[in-house]
C-alpha cells in the first residue's frame, strides 16, 4: 500500500477514535489502529494447529476468497474451520447465541424477548437429537474437525485480536468470553436456515387476523389463486402413479386429493393472541431475509442445445434480507488427489458457522437453489386446563421444560416452556396476552373458552432430520442419481434444487419435509382438539416433482407453483409466489432461444439484471387515460409517457411510478386492513446519525450515515409484492369495485371513490409525497435517491451507539431493480422505499469449462471493519458486475495473492 494513502488511512482511524474517547463511548478502553487491525487474519507463511494430519494449503486471491487443498477430508473441513474463524468467527458466535436462545448473554435485556422465544421453538434441543441421533458417522467426523479447526483459531486468538466488535462488547460486557466451538452449533444454523425460509406462517396469522374487520369472501379477494393459465409452474408435466405413489415425469396427470377446507372466523381472544405472536415475530432477528413475504430467489438453467458453449449453463441468485457482512462466504475445498476418502473437489458459497458448501459446483456437477415455500408450519388453537391440553375429548398432559436465561448485566430469567402434541405453545412468550375470549374456534365442535385458547406451532424443522448429510452428500454427488439421492435428505428448509452436469444434463428436484394433512389446508389455524387436523406423516420424496432433460431445454425457478395443483395429489402450499419474477425469465429466455438463438454467459449475467416492472406494465396505460387537471400532477403523470417501465436508479418515471404504486395500496386496501397488521410509517425526513457530520471512510471517502428524523403515522398496508400484483389484476377491469374506495377518518365521504378517482388520487398523493422527498423540480429525481440500500454491521451495527454505527456500516447505495423484478432489490411498501432484501449473491456456472464461471458477493470476504476484503465487492455488486470463478488449481494458482500453510 502507497506510504501516502496508509498514512491517510491511520489519521481517519486515530480520528475517528479520538471522537469515540470525546463522545464518551470507550470508558477508558484504548483504542487504537492496531486494535482496529488487531484482528485481521494471517494470509502467508504457515499456522502450526494440532489434530492436522498433514499440511494444507490455503490460497487468497484479491478478493480474499479462500482455495483450500488438503489430502484428507477431515484437515479439509479443519481448515474451514479455521479459516471462517480468521474472516467471521463475531459473526459466528452472534449467530450460535442467537440460535440457541442466549443473545441475552451477550447483549443483556433488550434480548430476553427474543430469547424467550427461541428457547420456546426449542433449535438448540432439536439440533442436539439431530447431531446424536439422525447424522451419519462421517458427517459428524466432519462437524467435528470443523469445530476444532475454529477451536484452533479462539486458542490462538482472543478479545479484538478475533474482531473489533469485541472490544467493543467487552465496553458493556467486560467479563465475556468465547466458548469453544462444538458441532451443535453448526447444525443449529439450519433451524435458522429454515425459520427464515419456513413458508406462510405470516400469510396465516395475517388471514386470521383479518376475520376481524373482513369477511371471507374479502379475505379470498387478497389472496386470489395462482394464474397457471398465465405464469407456468416449474414442473410442466408429470404426476404421481397411483399405483406406486412415486413421481414420473412422463406420467398423466391425477386428481387432486387435498382438502381445501377453509376455516370460519376467529373469536376475538385469539386474534389478540396472533396479533401479538405476529408481534413476536417482527422482533425476531432476521439472520436471512424479512419477516413474511417478500423473500425469493431466482435460479435457472439452459441446455447445451441453447448456449454458445454447447454445454449447460446455470444461474443462482438467492433474495434475502442484506447483511454486513454478507451472510454468504467465498470459497473453495479441494482434496489434493479426489478418491472415496477424499471425495470433495467443490467450490462456491458456503455459511460461516457450518462445514461444506451449499451452492455451489463440483468437478461434476451445479446446483442451485431457491425457496419452493411449502407449507411447513401450522398454528394450533388449544384448550388448555390445568396441565392438559384437550384432545379427542380427553385432557392430555402436556410437557413443560424449565430454562434458565442469563442477562449481561442483570437477572438471570426463568421461562417454562409448554408444549402439545401439536407442538411448543408460542403464545406463551406474548407479554400482551389477558384473558381470550370470543365464540367458535376456527372450525369444529368448540369447548368451552374458559380461560382462553392457548396456540401451538407445528413445524417440520422441529422434526430432527438429516439436513446436514445432504450437504455433503451433494458436494460429492456425481450425477442426477446421487443428487436426487443427496436431496432426499435436505429436510428443511425446502428448497428448489436447480441441476446441471459436465455431461450436458439438466435436472430439477424438490426435496423437503413436507407434511400430510388431515382435514384444513394450513391457511387458517386449527383446532388443537381434534385429531381430524393434525398431521399424518410427511409425503414420501419419491413422491416430490422432479424434472430430467425436459423437452423444451431449460428450466425455471423463482418461487413460483412448483406443479399445478389439480393435476397433483398432495397438498404443497397454497401460498406460491405468483410467478411474476419466474415468468419474466421463462420470457426473457425464450426471446432469446427463438429462431435457433443462442444463449451466452453475458446473456445470462443480463437476465439476472433485468429490472423491468411488471406492474407497471399492466397499471400505466390506466394511469395515462386518467385526465388530469392539476399542472402540477400534471407534469408527474408525464413521465410516464413512453417509458419503458425499467427501474434504473437514475429513472424518474421509475421514481413516480412506485410512489404511485405504493400510494395506490394505501387508498385501496390500507385503511380496510385491521390494526393488528399495522407497521411502521414510512420515513418523512431524514437526518445525520449525529452532529458530528459525515465520516470520512479509511480511504478517504465522505460517507454519511443516516436515520429517520419523522416518520408518517403506522398503516395497515400491503407489502405491495406479486400477490398485490394479482389482487390489482382482477380489479382493474371492475372500476366499481368495493375496494375502490378510499374511506378518510372523520369525513362522511371517501376520498376518492371508483378506480378511476382513486387511479387520479394515487398520482397526486404520489406527486407531493416525491417533492418531499426528492424536490419540486421533477427533472433531479431518480429512482435510487428513494430506493437506496444501507449496510448494517449486525448487532453493533444495528444497536450500538451511533458511532460505532459509523464506523461498522456502510452506504447508502443507490439501486436499481424493486420489488419482483428479476433484479430483486426489493422494497416493502409498508414502510417506504429503502431496499428491504437483495440478490445476496449472484453466479453464473458454465459447465462447458468452471473457469469460466462468474460470481459476485453481497460485501466481501472479510468481517472485519476496514480490512480491505469488508466491502470490496459491493460497488460492482450494486451495478450488476461479475468477478471470475477460478476453480481448477491452475486457474486458483494464477488468481493467488497470499498463500498460507497449516501445519501439524
Amino acid at each position: 500500500m502507497p506510504a501516502k494513502k496508509r498514512s491517510r488511512r491511520n489519521r481517519v482511524v486515530v480520528i475517528t477514535l479520538v471522537l469515540l474517547v470525546l463522545g464518551g463511548l470507550v470508558g477508558g478502553a484504548f483504542w487504537t489502529v492496531g486494535t482496529v487491525r488487531d484482528s485481521f487474519p494471517q494470509t502467508t507463511g504457515s499456522v502450526k494447529i494440532d489434530g492436522l494430519s498433514g499440511t494444507v494449503e490455503v490460497k487468497r486471491d484479491a478478493r480474499g476468497i479462500p482455495q483450500i487443498y488438503a489430502a484428507d477430508a477431515e484437515d479439509l473441513f479443519m481448515a474451514q474451520g479455521f479459516v471462517h474463524a480468521q474472516d467471521r468467527f463475531w459473526e459466528m458466535d452472534v449467530r450460535r447465541h442467537t440460535t440457541a436462545g442466549r443473545l441475552s448473554e451477550l447483549f443483556g435485556e433488550s434480548q430476553v424477548r427474543t430469547d424467550a422465544f427461541l428457547r420456546t421453538l426449542g433449535w438448540r434441543h432439536v439440533a442436539e437429537e439431530e447431531y446424536e441421533t439422525e447424522l451419519s458417522e462421517e458427517t459428524r467426523r466432519n462437524l467435528q474437525a470443523y469445530a476444532e479447526g475454529v477451536n484452533a483459531y479462539l486458542a490462538q486468538h482472543g478479545g479484538s485480536a478475533l474482531s473489533v466488535e469485541y472490544a467493543a462488547l467487552g465496553l458493556v460486557n467486560k467479563d465475556y468470553e468465547p466458548e469453544p466451538w462444538t458441532p451443535v452449533d453448526s447444525v443449529a444454523w439450519l433451524k435458522a436456515m429454515a425459520w427464515d425460509l419456513r413458508g406462510n406462517l405470516k400469510q396465516e396469522i395475517d388471514r386470521a387476523l383479518m376475520s376481524s374487520r373482513l369477511d371471507e369472501e374479502q379475505i379470498e379477494d387478497l389472496y386470489p389463486e395462482y394464474p397457471f393459465d398465465r405464469n407456468r409452474p416449474i414442473v410442466g408435466e408429470g404426476a404421481v402413479d397411483p399405483v406406486t405413489g412415486e413421481f414420473e415425469p412422463d406420467a398423466e396427470p391425477g386428481t387432486d386429493t387435498g382438502d381445501g377446507t377453509v376455516p370460519g372466523g376467529l373469536p376475538g381472544g385469539v386474534r389478540t393472541q396472533l396479533g401479538g405472536l405476529a408481534e413476536s415475530l417482527d422482533a425476531l432477528p432476521t439472520l436471512l431475509g424479512p419477516n413474511g413475504s417478500g423473500i425469493g430467489s431466482n435460479s435457472w438453467v439452459v441446455s447445451g442445445t441453447y448456449t454458445t458453449s454447447g454445454e449447460p449453463m446455470l444461474a443462482n441468485d438467492p433474495h434475502l434480507a442484506p447483511q454486513l457482512p454478507s451472510v454468504w462466504a467465498q470459497m473453495g475445498l479441494h482434496c489434493t488427489t479426489v478418491n472415496q476418502e477424499c471425495p470433495y473437489d467443490v467450490s462456491g458459497f458456503t455459511f460461516s458457522g457450518m462445514p461444506g458448501v451449499v451452492i455451489g459446483h463440483n468437478q461434476d456437477i451445479a446446483w442451485g437453489m431457491t425457496n419452493l415455500g411449502a407449507d411447513v408450519t401450522d398454528l394450533y388453537l388449544e384448550k388448555i386446563e390445568d396441565g392438559a391440553a384437550l384432545h379427542d375429548g380427553e385432557m392430555v398432559p402436556y410437557e413443560t421444560r424449565t430454562e434458565v436465561i442469563e442477562v449481561a448485566g442483570g437477572e438471570d430469567r426463568e421461562i417454562t416452556v409448554r408444549s402439545t402434541r401439536n407442538g411448543p405453545i408460542v403464545s406463551d412468550r406474548d407479554p400482551q396476552l389477558g384473558d381470550v375470549g370470543g365464540s367458535a374456534p376456527v372450525a369444529g365442535p368448540a369447548p368451552d373458552r374458559g380461560d382462553g385458547y392457548a396456540v401451538s406451532l407445528r413445524w417440520t424443522a422441529l422434526t430432527p432430520s438429516k439436513t446436514m448429510d445432504s450437504v455433503f452428500a451433494l458436494n460429492r454427488a456425481g450425477d442426477f442419481e446421487s443428487f436426487r439421492a443427496a436431496a432426499a435428505d435436505f429436510a428443511a428448509p425446502s428448497q428448489n434444487l436447480v441441476y446441471a452436469d459436465t455431461e450436458g444434463n439438466i435436472g430439477y428436484q424438490a426435496p423437503g419435509l413436507i407434511p400430510v394433512r388431515g382435514k384444513g389446508d394450513g391457511r387458517y389455524p386449527a383446532p388443537g382438539w381434534d385429531a381430524d387436523y393434525a398431521w399424518d406423516g410427511y409425503v414420501e420424496h419419491s413422491a416430490l416433482p422432479y424434472e430430467y432433460n425436459p423437452e423444451r431445454g431449460y428450466i425455471v425457478t423463482a418461487n413460483q407453483a412448483v406443479i399445478e395443483g389439480d393435476e397433483y395429489p398432495h397438498l404443497l402450499t397454497e401460498d406460491w409466489s405468483y410467478g411474476t419474477r419466474s415468468q419474466r425469465i421463462d420470457d426473457l429466455i425464450q426471446s432469446k432461444i427463438k429462431d435457433g438463438g443462442k444463449i451466452s454467459m453475458d446473456d445470462m449475467e443480463k437476465m439476472q439484471l433485468d429490472d423491468s416492472s411488471e406492474i407497471a406494465k399492466l397499471l400505466v396505460p390506466h394511469l395515462l387515460k386518467i385526465d388530469i387537471q392539476d399542472p402540477y400532477v400534471r407534469e408527474a403523470q408525464q413521465l410516464l409517457e413512453g417509458w419503458d417501465y425499467t427501474q434504473g436508479a437514475d429513472s424518474a418515471p421509475a421514481a413516480y411510478f412506485n410512489g404511485v404504486w405504493r400510494n395506490l395500496l394505501v387508498l385501496a386496501f390500507g385503511s380496510k386492513l385491521p390494526k393488528e397488521l399495522r407497521v411502521e410509517g414510512e420515513c418523512l425526513s431524514v437526518r445525520p446519525a449525529d452532529d458530528s457530520g459525515p465520516l470520512e471512510d479509511l480511504d478517504g471517502t465522505a460517507r454519511t450515515v443516516r436515520e429517520c428524523g419523522e416518520r408518517s403515522p403506522a398503516t395497515a398496508q400491503p407489502d405491495g409484492g406479486d400477490r398485490w400484483f394479482e389482487v390489482v389484476r382482477r380489479l382493474l377491469d371492475d372500476p366499481d369495485n368495493a375496494w375502490w374506495s378510499a374511506p378518510a377518518d372523520g369525513l362522511e365521504s371517501p376520498v376518492a371513490e371508483g378506480r378511476d378517482e382513486v387511479l387520479a388520487r394515487a398520482m397526486k398523493d404520489a406527486r407531493w409525497e416525491l417533492t418531499t422527498k426528492l424536490g419540486k423540480n421533477i427533472d433531479t429525481w431518480s429512482w435510487g435517491r428513494l430506493h437506496s440500500l444501507l449496510l448494517r454491521n449486525q448487532t453493533l451495527g444495528t444497536e450500538g451507539p451511533d458511532l460505532v454505527q459509523r464506523l461498522l456500516n456502510r452506504g447508502p447505495y443507490e439501486l436499481a431493480g424493486g420489488k419482483d423484478a428479476v433484479n430483486a432489490n426489493g422494497w416493502n411498501a409498508a414502510g417506504g422505499y429503502s431496499v428491504t432484501w437483495v440478490p445476496s449473491m449472484r453466479m453464473v456456472v458454465s459447465l462447458a469449462d468452471f473457469d469460466k464461471s462468474r460470481w459476485i458477493n453481497l460485501t466481501g470476504a472479510s468481517g472485519h471493519a476496514y480490512h480491505p476484503n469488508y466491502v470490496d465487492q459491493t460497488e460492482l455488486w450494486a451495478r450488476g458486475e461479475l468477478l471470475p470463478w477460478a476453480h481448477s488449481r491452475e486457474a486458483v494458482e494464477d488468481a493467488a495473492q497470499d498463500t498460507m500453510a497449516l501445519t501439524p
